[in-house]
């Protein structure tokens, strides 16, 4: 998630201040009105979200739910500004990796005792490891995506490749090896958007047994990069620097960026996340035959760490009650099903997962929705320094790796050693 400077931070939270966002829940004559600050942006999302605002509100005349919109490129600065400053809403939208730093900071509420046992029930256990901060639960995971790959499906006919399913999917070896297939010319087998390098590498590398933070008995987290660790990286490292398969220009791009060059067949394949079908059926031209295949699997299947999207209540908030009600109706299957469906992506909730309208071909629904039950908190989520590791130490590392400019020992040395030391400050 990309961090903004203090004084950006600051101008979104007056912003926010002057569109009516204040300071929690108010009561006004025995009426509770709560604010619930949201994230979603695209426009099916919005309109979900809206609707399920105002079917609250004609149910619960004396809780009403005021609907505050957030944005995703400042939300963490301007929620800490809102905590520090006691405006923060009650109800609040944001992704369980980040977190920590305000679960620690005693800014959310601890939702245990706070939520229903349905609720608390119908989400697996692994999806709510994702938002649990030493012994409290500071979110309910509630949307999630896979990093799948899109890939263009004329192409690999044209190949004669094997088509990976979620019972059979490639191994890394084969994908590198059909990678290799697909390419020639000024035309690359896969495409990796790597200008955010750190979460791709960390989540993906969970097929092959990755993990690379370990956590001892006296809960004390340390960087290794074991062979498990190495197998993804290695894997983006010889496609773009060995093989020729993989095009070293969009390793600085974002996923989006690689769109246009996918839809005119200079890549075959696209690693991406699961929500990104939405812009390829909304951009891509009239005709053009694309589908989701499932990431890689190593020697722990199909594994891949998630980040899932997260609601949680202000500990500040004098109606936490109340707001955890509200969450309960956000999420019951029916609802939980669209608000998934307006973002593109797949509840963590057991029954909404069991909903036809997420097991259609059409657009590959299918495909994603077998891959959730191999979704794992990613590796990161509860590690204390994680953001500076990642910022200064994980990102450029890993680009220059990718890159050809260091070799693995290089890498090795950077992410371990130099890596420690980050996490040793946050650990004292």
């Amino acid at each position: 998630m990309r961090r903004v400077s203090r004084l950006a931070a600051v101008a979104a939270a007056v912003a926010l201040l002057l569109t009516g966002c204040s300071s929690g829940g108010t009561a006004d004559g025995g009426k509770i009105t709560l604010e619930f600050q949201s994230l979603a942006w695209q426009k099916e999302s919005v309109d979900a979200n809206k609707q399920l605002v105002k079917e609250w509100n004609a149910a619960h005349p004396d809780i009403q739910v005021k609907y505050v919109q957030g944005s995703w490129d400042s939300v963490h600065d301007q929620l800490l500004t809102s905590f520090e400053g006691g405006e923060a809403p009650d109800v609040i939208h944001d992704a369980s990796d980040d977190l920590a730093d305000f679960a620690y900071g005693g800014y959310l509420a601890d939702l245990r005792d706070l939520l229903p046992a349905r609720l608390k029930s119908d989400i697996p256990q692994h999806s709510w490891e994702t938002a649990t901060f030493g012994d409290g639960v500071y979110g309910v995971p509630f949307l999630q995506e896979p990093r799948v790959l899109i890939a263009n499906a004329k192409i690999l006919e044209a190949a004669g490749v094997r088509i990976p399913t979620p019972e059979k999917p490639w191994s890394w070896e084969e994908f590198r090896a059909v990678t290799k297939k697909l390419s020639g010319g000024k035309k690359f087998g896969v495409a990796w958007p790597l200008k955010e390098p750190v979460s791709a590498t960390l989540n993906l590398s969970l097929s092959a047994g990755g993990r690379m933070f370990h956590r001892d008995a006296d809960g004390k987290v340390t960087v290794r990069f074991d062979a498990a660790d190495q197998v993804v990286p290695r894997t983006v490292h010889d496609q773009v620097d060995t093989d020729g398969s993989a095009s070293g220009a969009t390793l600085g791009m974002g996923g989006s960026d690689t769109l246009p060059g996918f839809f005119a067949g200079k890549y075959a394949m696209v690693p991406l996340g699961f929500s990104y079908r939405q812009q390829i059926v909304q951009q891509a031209p009239k005709g053009f035959d694309w589908q989701v295949l499932p990431a890689p699997a190593g020697r722990d299947g199909l594994a891949q760490g998630v980040s899932p999207q997260t609601l949680s209540v202000a500990e500040d908030s004098p109606h936490k009650k109340e707001a955890a009600q509200f969450i309960d109706f956000l999420l019951r299957p029916p609802n939980m099903v669209r608000l998934a469906l307006g973002d593109w992506m797949l509840p963590t909730g057991t029954e909404a997962l069991k909903d036809p309208a997420l097991h259609t071909e059409k657009n590959d629904w299918a495909t994603g929705t077998a891959l959730a039950g191999d979704l794992r908190s990613a590796p990161a989520q509860s590690v204390r320094g994680y953001a500076e590791w990642k910022d200064k130490v994980a990102t450029p590392a890993l680009q220059e790796y990718y890159s050809g400019s260091i070799g693995l020992g290089e890498l090795r040395k950077r992410l371990v050693k130099d890596g420690n030391l980050v996490l040793a400050r946050y650990q004292r």
